[in-house]
């Protein structure tokens, strides 16, 4: 007999080719029934429903049916044909059942019912069979391939830059330690410091913080790059917030002043957010609904908006652009400024924003989506190009409602001079920076770029709101579980 090709469970209801003789494999949601009908709901992945096997009990033999529990994997021959129960075009009539691995029920912790997002996190290893990490799952799969999509199609190419690297491009110092050393007894310079000079790179090293400054080197050859990795930062943070290890989208363009890089980073955002609006609609109106259900008990006012209302916000409208310095001005002359409601007051020029201004910006003054622009040089970092001013640098930050912040970036300094006037005024290692540095003494160009943390992203199109929901295996202080 001839075997049946496996279809997936998406194609099925798709399709809905009534009269088709199939064979679909997956696991068990549930069972229901009585001694002369099952229905079995069958989830393979592939979509956010579930495909409905209907099995005649006394066709198949009763043991058989035992083992068809909730986390089984099972393959099924069968009929698709129609079906008059609620919320499903077809369903399958069963010919043949196969279990392919048995699931015991009484110790299987994913039960029919709902579970919270804290117990989810503990089993994180069985979290993808829900329906919620199931959508998850496959918006970050969308979002992947739109980002590689959306540089392809501009002529950007795709850089690896190094995970384990010697500088550090946010002069941030939290970063993990890279080395081969015996711990318990590193070798020790007269000083009575560890002496990396005999560890395997000879010199310290650690895991990336960012990308950037190796994207720059390529940037300024190839003219438009962009990186997409995994980055590490060891800070002891352990909020919804925060994650040690990211992944994070880097585009550098030679060539790009300012107000290019703004344009892109506008562009590029709406295209992430159409993208997953056109190709993720049933996964996104699950996880809308999941949001609504979760803050159901809350004020009006405290509520999320809705989910797709929100990606549709920033697609349909044009992103307000103003200086930082403007923006200092609105808050300061805001109502809960002036009424003590920020948690973190503003005090003029030099504060550094927090997420409650950033939202207020985009949420209640303006209303649509914000980029703030000319940072004090006090407050960014050393590469971003330094204004006529004195004072300010050519920085711009994307943000987004509920979010804030979503893209950092700044047209970077080209002058040799002023960079390493900024480089010596940090205190930065000149020596170790030689690479980057000769970007600017030789064939320098007015260049920019921004980056954007994959995750943030993944919190703002999934509506979650905990970053170590939207990443497979969260790595969080004092969690490496996997």
């Amino acid at each position: 007999m001839e075997q049946i090709r496996r279809s997936k469970v998406a194609a099925i209801l798709k399709e809905a080719e009534v009269g088709k003789e199939v064979n679909v494999k997956g696991w068990v949601r549930t069972r229901r029934g009585n001694k002369f009908v099952n229905f079995i709901a069958l989830n393979d992945g592939s979509s956010i429903h579930n495909l409905q096997i209907v099995a005649d009990v006394p066709k198949f033999d009763e043991g058989l049916i035992k083992r068809i529990t909730t986390g089984a994997a099972i393959s099924v021959n069968g009929v698709i044909s129609e079906s008059s129960g609620k919320g499903q075009k077809v369903e399958i009539q069963a010919t043949s059942i196969d279990v392919l691995g048995d699931c015991n029920a009484d110790e299987y912790p994913l039960q029919p019912k709902k579970h919270s997002l804290e117990f989810l996190r503990e089993i994180a290893h069985l979290r993808f069979r829900t329906n919620t990490f199931g959508a998850i799952t496959r918006v970050r799969h969308s979002m992947i391939f739109a980002v590689h999509n959306f540089f392809s199609q501009k002529g950007f190419y795709n850089i690896h830059t190094p995970i384990i690297t010697s500088s550090d491009a946010e002069g941030a110092g939290e970063m993990f330690r890279v080395t081969t050393l015996d711990m318990n007894k590193p070798p020790k310079t007269e000083e009575g410091d560890v002496d990396y000079s005999q560890d395997f790179f000879g010199k310290g090293t650690h895991l990336t913080v960012s990308g950037q400054l190796e994207g720059e080197l390529a940037a300024l050859a190839m003219s438009e790059i962009y990186t997409f990795g995994p980055t590490f930062r060891a800070e002891n943070s352990n909020t919804t917030r925060h994650l040690a290890e990211f992944w994070m989208i880097e585009p550098e363009m030679a060539f790009y002043d300012l107000d290019d890089n703004m344009d892109l980073a506008e562009e590029f955002t709406k295209y992430m957010i159409n993208y997953a609006l056109e190709n993720c609609m049933e996964d996104l109106e699950f996880l809308s609904n999941r949001l609504q259900e979760e803050e159901k008990g809350k004020k009006a006012e405290d509520r999320s908006m809705e989910l797709i209302e929100k990606l549709r916000f920033v697609v349909e409208n044009d992103y307000i652009r103003l200086t930082y310095t403007e923006a200092i001005e609105i808050l300061m002359n805001s109502k809960p400024h002036k009424k003590g409601k920020f948690q973190y007051p503003v005090n003029g020029f030099g504060s550094d924003l927090q997420a409650e201004h950033e939202r207020f910006l985009v949420e209640k003054h303006f209303k649509k989506p914000v980029i703030l622009t000319d940072y004090p040089m006090s407050i960014k970092a050393f590469y971003m190009k330094q204004s006529d001013d004195g004072k300010t640098v050519r920085a711009m930050d994307v943000l987004f409602p509920q979010i804030g912040e979503i893209i950092g970036g700044s047209q970077r300094e080209e002058s040799y001079d002023k960079l390493l006037e900024r480089m010596k005024a940090l205190d930065l290692p000149e020596k170790e920076m030689y690479w980057y540095l000769d970007t600017r003494r030789f064939g320098s160009v007015p260049h920019s770029g921004f980056g954007l943390g994959f995750e943030r992203l993944m919190l703002f199109v999934t509506g979650m709101t905990n970053i170590r929901d939207v990443i497979p295996f969260p790595r969080s202080p004092k969690n490496a579980e996997f």
